[in-house]
């Protein structure tokens, strides 16, 4: 909150409304000056006066209005054009037409600009075109003629106030970049902070209690076990923030952990998401996932088919390597396509086993992870030596849309 004080109190919309306040001021005093200065050529004076009467008490009386945005309403506006209109056309009524044919300076004078930059620093340039036009109008409807001298001041507001009114509009956005910035730095520094003191108390405790679980075996191995996912999910999080809110379900009979994302519906925006955010959650004490530092930009359904095909390949790990297997992620951010691999520890695949399973009606690869990355035009390549282990290399194009819905 300070650092957004902080910004308005810099903004550059203030020092235009202190200006506007002193040049209303100004103005108004020119004006009166430059009407008692010829007083005796007006042909009804009286009607100036009491004019300029009103227009000092009007200008002294809603410095307030002018001394920033928020006093500054709709209603205030078209109340301070009325008033700088009204001006223009008494002119006829007061002054001499002598006076006027010549290119005498209307009763208010310069003080209609203040009225128009009004409009400019309040909407923008559209507001400020709005009020210039009707004070052209205004001005030539005084004259009888649209003159030289009357159409070049009609043009020089004009051009002012939309510039300004221009300028004002591009202020107001560099602000709200400005201002969205420092949140955003504000909101690093403490996430740094509680990093770091994540690090030197959360996560060294439980890093202890795996070790010293796993060393003790039994019941306290399971305490150890569930401290490393919690860990490794803690690390994830406070290193990225990239861990997405998720639901955490025990398979019973096979003694694993699934994690179900919360992912968005298919009426969500399509814009890309980042393919790290679903694949965060599949890091455990046991599954290492390494990624590029910047954002991995997938199409919506594009990237959960992805994420759905590497849960299916962690999960025949832990089917037929075992709950102690490990497994790790490798993310590759291509110029024209997405690469993650998938690899694990295992003793590998003996020649001709996939062919049988698929023999037998069991389609886990086939289906789940080859006829995804099919669908999505990309393919899913497995490399297996026996002894070394597995490898599944899934290839998607970045231009991939996938399914309407994931499986």
């Amino acid at each position: 909150m300070a650092k957004r004080e902080r910004v308005m109190r810099m903004s550059v919309e203030q020092p235009l409304w202190r200006a506007l306040t002193g040049y209303r001021v100004l103005t108004v005093l020119y004006a009166i000056g430059l009407f008692a200065t010829a007083y005796d050529k007006f042909a009804r004076p009286w009607v100036a006066v009491a004019f300029f009467a009103f227009l000092l008490v009007w200008t002294l009386a809603t410095l307030p209005r002018v001394s920033g945005a928020a006093n500054c309403t709709r209603r205030f506006l078209a109340a301070d054009l009325t008033v700088a209109l009204a001006g223009i056309m008494l002119t006829r009524v007061a002054d001499s037409a002598s006076r006027i044919d010549s290119g005498g300076p209307t009763l208010p004078s310069i003080w209609t600009a203040g009225a128009v930059l009004a409009f400019a620093i309040k909407g923008g340039w559209r507001w400020a075109a709005f009020a210039s036009t009707l004070v052209a109008a205004a001005n030539i409807i005084e004259r009888g003629a649209p003159t030289r001298d009357t159409v070049h001041n009609v043009i020089l507001v004009w051009v002012a106030s939309i510039a300004i009114g221009y300028v004002v509009e591009v202020a107001r956005a560099s602000e709200r970049t400005l201002a969205r910035a420092l949140e955003i730095e504000a909101t690093t520094r403490e996430r740094e902070r509680l990093a770091r003191d994540i690090h030197d108390g959360v996560l060294q405790v439980l890093a202890m209690v795996q070790r010293r679980g796993s060393a003790l075996g039994g019941e306290a191995a399971e305490l150890g076990r569930m401290a490393g996912e919690q860990e490794a999910a803690l690390r994830t999080l406070v290193s990225g923030g990239l861990v997405p809110v998720s639901r955490v379900s025990e398979d019973a009979a096979l003694g694993a952990v699934v994690r179900a994302v919360d992912e968005p519906d298919d009426e969500d925006p399509a814009g890309p998401v980042d393919l790290r955010a679903l694949l965060a959650p599949y890091t455990t004490a046991r599954v290492t996932l390494s990624e590029p530092g910047a954002p991995v930009p997938l199409g919506p359904p594009a990237a959960r088919e992805v994420a759905a095909a590497v849960g299916a390949a962690l999960d025949n790990v832990r089917k037929h390597v075992g709950a102690d297997a490990r497994a790790w992620i490798l993310v590759e951010d291509e110029p024209d396509a997405v690469i993650v691999t998938v690899r694990d520890d295992g003793p590998g695949i003996p020649e001709g086993r996939l062919a049988q399973a698929e023999g037998e009606g069991r389609l886990g690869v086939a289906l789940s992870i080859r006829g995804r990355l099919r669908e999505l035009g990309g393919t899913a390549e497995l490399i297996s030596v026996p002894g070394q282990g597995t490898e599944v290399e899934l290839k998607v194009p970045k231009d991939a849309r996938g399914k309407a819905k994931t499986r």
